[in-house]
């Protein structure tokens, strides 16, 4: 093949069957699944990189699911990750920190192309009954579970909108032959064309599983139901077992259910409370 061949055909990998097709791409019907919940602002400070910029007083990860039912040369696929929430000379959007998808087409392209971080996994998003319901799986273990009431208040659509069409954050990273990074580079992109066609929330929860591989924050969130904020929680079986030790073995001179209950006193006040509550008496 002459060189001028080559750079007619070349546009992706493998030269003779691409892994995807040229662009533009369009996605249509779009359905997300978001929580967003505050963390550690410590845990963010080694992820966003320079100059990309975080509020310390709002460490807020934003973790999503989303359906993809009608794309552009890649098809039905699903995907799940977290986005944190950042500023570049003043502007406001979104980092993707880590994505997880179940179609090699958009992850070799997400990467290849713009530098998406993404990665081969499970995810899932559904309605069940009366819930939205998302999972993620990477390899045999669940990694992430989330749920929703299933359209409990209508939305505001123009933040919602507004979100949507802010500017989005990526590191592209593309390594020389020996590993070491030949490029590493920024960019920026938009959304364009955007349909909204409605928004909800309502009570809403999040349980996040370490794993060595699928690096996710652990613990899980609940929401302020009068603010919207998400309360970090505990995983729901370690409550349980620890409750279950309280009550076959309290300690001397305490009753089984005094136990269990200074042990719920205790894991209540583990986590961030809503910063727009006021605070208990003590």
């Amino acid at each position: 093949m002459r060189d001028n061949e080559l750079l007619e055909r070349a546009f992706a990998m493998p030269l003779t069957n691409p892994a995807y097709p040229p662009g533009p791409y369009r996605f249509v019907d779009r359905e997300y699944l978001t929580i967003t919940y505050r963390t550690d602002p410590a845990k963010l400070r080694a992820m966003p990189p320079e100059p990309l910029e975080f509020n310390e007083r709002e460490p807020l990860v934003k973790y999503e699911f989303i359906r993809m039912p009608d794309s552009t040369g890649f098809g039905d696929y699903t995907e799940a990750g977290q986005v944190i929430p950042v500023s570049f000379r003043g502007r406001k959007g979104g980092y993707s920190h880590c994505m997880f998808l179940n179609d090699e087409g958009p992850i070799a392209g997400g990467r290849e192309l713009w530098g998406f971080p993404k990665k081969l996994a499970s995810p899932t998003l559904r309605t069940e009954i009366d819930a939205l319901i998302g999972t993620l799986d990477y390899g045999p273990l669940r990694v992430a579970t989330a749920t929703m009431g299933y359209k409990h208040r209508q939305a505001n659509l123009a933040p919602v909108k507004a979100s949507l069409e802010a500017p989005n954050f990526l590191l592209k990273i593309i390594p020389h032959v020996d590993g070491r990074p030949r490029i590493c580079e920024l960019v920026e992109y938009y959304l364009e064309d955007i349909v909204l066609k409605g928004a909800w929330t309502g009570p809403a929860a999040l349980s996040l599983t370490p794993h060595a591989l699928a690096l996710l924050e652990a613990g899980a969130t609940r929401e302020c139901e009068e603010h919207g904020w998400m309360r970090d929680r505990a995983d729901s079986h370690a409550h349980e077992r620890v409750l279950l030790v309280a009550r076959q073995d309290p300690p001397p001179g305490i009753s089984p259910d005094e136990a269990v209950a200074a042990v719920r006193d205790l894991l209540d006040t583990i986590g961030d409370t809503c910063p727009e509550c006021p605070p208990e008496a003590g």
